[in-house]
Order: structure tokens, then C-alpha cells, then sequence
């Protein structure tokens, strides 16, 4: 049956109520304590709205050529548009196959688990990663661009996907914790190729809007072997014998 009494106070001893005597004088002295500035989040809050106010861009986009029959202010605002979400999956691919890369060295080191992935699906998905990458290279060299130009959302992803990264790289780290990030990565690459479909579709590039509907046939796949692989793992964990 499941246990319904407290847990046992293992390593870890961050809790305030593990220790209520010393957690009254934290708090006592917290209240006495002097503030180390004046003021409190609102003036904070007034620094960002001063850099907030000076509407400084988070990058930009190249000028791009445009085609003589189209209007070209807007074929080229259009085409900025694409390209920049472009960019921004070609990001994203090319850290999902990093991403695969480290949990593949973190399985090779720590061994196959079941439930879990084995080595073969995770070389397997990040290969289907490095195909997605090169492919949205292609796609947007085809259309005049420069893959290697980081668009404003290449480095908005660049930097969303850190964290993630550095659970999948920490040597503490367990497989199912890998897996739940890897989770948050995968469910955010699907709505970024959905987006990508609906705008090669709407700008009349059928060609890439297949492409792009395969790659997302992949990650539909992706996201719901990590989704099992996750699940599974923290059922059997938390799996209690019933007697």
C-alpha cells in the first residue's frame, strides 16, 4: 500500500522546516537587518523601462533582394519575416542536435535504462535533427539568404535553449531529468514548424512547405518518444508495491 507518513530527511537540508530553530533566527534577522540600498523592485523596475524607452532593437534582419514584379516594400518585408523564422528554426536544429549529442554521452556513460532510450534512438532522432538543420540551410540560401546570419529570433532561441543545455551537460544530472527539458525543447520545435509551414504556405513556396511538413511528421515523433520515455521512467520510479 502507499506509505502516507513522512518522508525520511535524506541529504538535502534546504528546507526551512527541517531546522525551525535556526529558521526563526533567519528570519528574525533578515527583519533587523539594514536593506542594502534604498528602495525596492519598482526602482528596478524604472532601470528597465529607461533601456526599455530607448526601443533598441534585439538585432536585425540584412536587406534582402526582391523580385521586380512584386511590391517591393512589401515582398521584402514578407521575405524578412520568413527568413528570420528561418533562421530562428536553423538555430534551434542545429542545438537539437547538440542537445542529442549530449544525452547520448550522458546514456553511454551512465549505461541503457529501461524504461528509457536506447543509444539507437537517440543517434536516430539526432541524425533526423542534423537532416532538419541542413535542409533549412538549403532553404534559405535557395531563397537569397545567408544561413549564417543570426536573425533577432536565432538569438532568442540561442538563449532559450541554454538551460536546457546545461541540465543535459550537468554530470549530476539523471536520464529522466534530461528527458523532462528535452521534453520542453521538443514541444516548442513542433509549434515553431508549424508556424514555418503556415508562412511558406501563405508566401506560396509549396516546395519548402512540404519539407517542412516532414520535418514536423519527425518531430510529432520525436516529442512523443520523449513524452513516453519521460513518463515511464517516473511511473517506475514511483512505482509502490501493492501488498
Amino acid at each position: 500500500m502507499k506509505s502516507t507518513g513522512a518522508q525520511p530527511v535524506r541529504g538535502n537540508r534546504t528546507g526551512m522546516q527541517t531546522s525551525p530553530e535556526l529558521a526563526e533566527e533567519l528570519i528574525e534577522g533578515a527583519a533587523n537587518a539594514a536593506p542594502s540600498s534604498d528602495g525596492g523592485s519598482e526602482i528596478i523596475a524604472e532601470s528597465r523601462t529607461d533601456y526599455i524607452s530607448e526601443g533598441f532593437p534585439l538585432g536585425s534582419m540584412p536587406a534582402m533582394p526582391v523580385s521586380e514584379e512584386a511590391d517591393a516594400d512589401e515582398d521584402q518585408a514578407a521575405m524578412a519575416v520568413f527568413l528570420d523564422k528561418l533562421s530562428e528554426r536553423l538555430a534551434f536544429e542545429r542545438m537539437g542536435v547538440r542537445l542529442y549529442e549530449a544525452l547520448l554521452n550522458k546514456c553511454e556513460a551512465l549505461g541503457e535504462t529501461k524504461p528509457g532510450p536506447t543509444l539507437e534512438d537517440i543517434r536516430h532522432i539526432g541524425g533526423e535533427e542534423l537532416d532538419h538543420f541542413l535542409m533549412l540551410n538549403e532553404a534559405i540560401e535557395t531563397l537569397g539568404g545567408d544561413p549564417t546570419v543570426e536573425s533577432p529570433s536565432a538569438d532568442i532561441a540561442a538563449v532559450a535553449s541554454m538551460g536546457i543545455m546545461q541540465v543535459l551537460t550537468d554530470p549530476r544530472s539523471s536520464v529522466p531529468q534530461c528527458l523532462q527539458v528535452l521534453l520542453t525543447a521538443e514541444l516548442t520545435d513542433n509549434a515553431g514548424w508549424e508556424l514555418l509551414i503556415e508562412l511558406a504556405s501563405n508566401l506560396g513556396y509549396d516546395d519548402m512547405r512540404e519539407q517542412f511538413e516532414t520535418a514536423l511528421t519527425h518531430e510529432e515523433e520525436h516529442l512523443q518518444n520523449v513524452r513516453d520515455w519521460l513518463s515511464d521512467s517516473v511511473m517506475e520510479k514511483a512505482r509502490v508495491d501493492e501488498s
